[in-house]
């Protein structure tokens, strides 16, 4: 779950290379908004370290 947002960025690239401007910056917004979601989900689990 967390490569896809990476995943989402290689797919943009891809598009710019293929010269489909306005997909390859859907592609890179909607990767930024995953990335910034997973974060958001990762930074708020609590951690049950027992010693």
């Amino acid at each position: 779950m967390m490569s896809l947002p990476f995943v989402l960025f290689a797919c943009a690239i891809g598009a710019a290379w293929m010269r489909q401007r306005g997909v390859s910056v859907g592609f890179w917004l909607v990767g930024l908004v995953t990335m910034l979601i997973l974060f958001r989900v990762h930074v708020t689990e609590v951690l049950s370290i027992q010693l």
